[in-house]
């Protein structure tokens, strides 16, 4: 019995290499036949953690969705117990560094971007307020997308994610994911993971 732990970007990265369908629905619904006919040979059990539930719901308008419903029915919805699963002190002082690291990395970009604001907007007189956002709107945008880059790319950066790992950990389970934050650190707490492109080629394989 193999145990699979899901995230959210399965369903929506259609770029990710599960190749189930070329749409969510297509992807749910394909997965959801899939899930069913390993049940019933005992072959794998899978899981998705209440905030990833929540997040998965999150993209859709109407929740209440047939094949929605179906799919949730099929796997098991279940918190980690992080009191429970026990991790090296290792991991956390990695974990600490990397904070660190990107805070600084952070506090460099933002410098950098009021720098060269200001020598853009220091001897300009500007017509209006909007005259003066459609100028300082590209600096912001610019600050924005590489902070977000700085601090979040291949980090943990929310509980949820952290929540697929505590519970791969404990069910011993496959990770299954895209995300290259959740996979970087998956392996640092050292659990199995499962590369979404490889994902349907295991499943097939199970049901043999």
């Amino acid at each position: 019995m193999e145990n699979f732990i899901l995230d959210t970007n399965l369903f929506f990265n259609i770029g990710a290499g599960l190749e189930m369908g070329k749409t969510t629905q297509e992807i749910v619904v394909k997965l959801t036949e899939t899930i069913k006919k390993l049940k019933k040979k005992s072959k794998a059990v899978f899981y998705m953690p209440p905030k990833i539930v929540d997040e998965f719901l999150s993209f859709f308008e109407d929740k209440n969705q047939e094949f929605i419903k179906d799919f949730l029915s099929n796997i098991n919805i279940k918190s980690p117990n992080p009191s429970g699963t026990d991790f090296s002190s290792k991991v956390f002082y990695q974990l600490v560094e990397d904070i660190r690291n990107r805070s600084y990395r952070g506090l460099n970009i933002a410098e950098e971007e009021i720098i060269q604001a200001g020598e853009m907007t220091s001897n300009k007189k500007f017509e209006s307020k909007k005259d003066f956002q459609i100028v300082i709107g590209k600096f912001i945008k610019n600050f924005r997308d590489r902070y977000r880059n700085a601090t979040r790319t291949g980090f943990l950066d929310s509980v949820a994610d952290l929540d697929l790992i505590v519970l791969s950990k404990e069910v011993d389970g496959f990770l299954v994911t895209s995300d290259e934050g959740v996979l970087s650190w998956g392996r640092t707490f050292g659990i199995k993971e499962m590369p979404a492109s490889i994902f349907r080629k295991r499943l097939e394989d199970l049901l043999l």
